[in-house]
């Protein structure tokens, strides 16, 4: 009865309601009384319930008849009953129907190391603008070509390898691996972020040790993804020896993300090559500039790679002389420069 009464109460009958069909049901073919007994409810109650149920198809009601009867319907048609109602419902739920938007900010634990390596390649594959990622040298074979189809995409990819001692590393199969890729003898924990928006942490030994009952933690949230991408860029990122730098980009180019951007111009720098930048953004604070700025680029901070020009392991910006003036360009978040850049454009500055 508590599994039929259950199912009764998600077609919409209250719990009298109930009681009273159940007791016809268990009745037969009964009178109002009998049924009002069973039911513990008035006989009044019985005959204003029982047209309902009948209007419902679950019973039949006689008044035909001195006394009144009631009777059950039997359990095919009404099974037939319900669920062409369910059936004729969906087209209009269906109509009405609004998809809700899913909460952008998602945790998940993670227990499988398989699990991990996937949802390492998955969040590489959607990757938009940067990506970086420790993890120890002896998975990189597993995800190379996710990684190298990530770097095709001009994505800066920063890698950082752990472990490496006695792995007998190929300095030269890493082009094209990433953008710039370091390594360390040491383990360190296995660590991704993707456009300052997803994130996945894993101690070193989930990846290295078949039997570890470790946990990996995935997250999308835009307050702590770049707490982590912070994080291996303060904690790991310079105490790591460079491996591999790619070549710079050809130019003109639209970079996607101010930290490419910045990687770019210290890359072209480094050649003594005279580069020009068009920013478009915002003044930080009081200062009054217009929407976009134009000039030669006199400066870069950074610490993406080496020769490290940053004061801090996070900074990352650049200055601009326009007009005899000289401006700092900082990305999303900008408050200690001059100027909140949105994109960036590089060129070579014609002589």
């Amino acid at each position: 009865d508590n599994g039929l009464t259950a199912l009764l109460e998600r077609f919409g009958l209250s719990e009298k309601e109930i009681d009273t069909y159940l007791a016809i049901l268990d009745h037969g073919e009964s009178k109002a009384s009998s049924i009002a007994d069973a039911a513990d409810v008035s006989k009044r109650y019985v005959y204003s319930i029982s047209e309902e149920l009948e209007e419902r198809g679950l019973v039949a009601v006689d008044d035909h008849t001195v006394p009144t009867v009631i009777r059950p319907v039997d359990p095919e048609t009404v099974v037939d009953r319900l669920t062409r109602d369910v059936q004729e419902m969906e087209p209009e739920i269906r109509s009405r129907y609004s998809t809700p938007e899913r909460s952008s900010e998602q945790f998940e634990v993670i227990k499988s190391r398989q699990t991990v390596v996937k949802r390492i390649e998955t969040l590489l594959a959607g990757a938009d603008e940067e990506v970086t990622l420790s993890l120890p040298a002896n998975v990189l074979p597993r995800i190379r070509s996710t990684l190298e189809e990530t770097v095709k995409r001009d994505v800066l990819v920063l890698l950082l390898l752990g472990g490496t001692e006695g792995e007998g590393l190929d300095i030269a199969s890493l082009a094209g691996t990433a953008s710039t890729v370091r390594t360390w003898d040491a383990l360190v924990p296995t660590m991704l972020t993707v456009d300052q928006q997803h994130g996945l942490l894993a101690p070193s030994q989930m990846l290295t040790n078949s039997g570890s009952d470790t946990r990996a933690i995935s997250l999308t949230q835009p307050q702590l993804a770049p707490v982590l991408a912070g994080s291996f860029l303060a904690n790991y990122w310079p105490t790591a020896e460079e491996r591999y730098v790619t070549t710079p980009s050809e130019l003109p180019r639209t970079v996607e993300g101010f930290r490419n951007a910045v990687f770019q111009l210290a890359l072209h720098r480094a050649t003594d090559t005279r580069i020009e930048a068009e920013v478009t953004g915002s003044s930080v604070g009081d200062r009054e500039l217009p929407a976009t700025l134009t000039g030669e680029v006199v400066d870069v901070r950074q610490s993406l790679v080496r020769p490290a020009t940053s004061t801090l392991p996070i900074e990352n910006a650049f200055e601009l002389a326009v007009d005899g003036d000289r401006y700092t360009v900082g990305g999303t978040g900008a408050f200690l420069e001059d100027f909140e850049a949105e994109t960036v454009t590089i060129r070579r500055l014609e002589e």
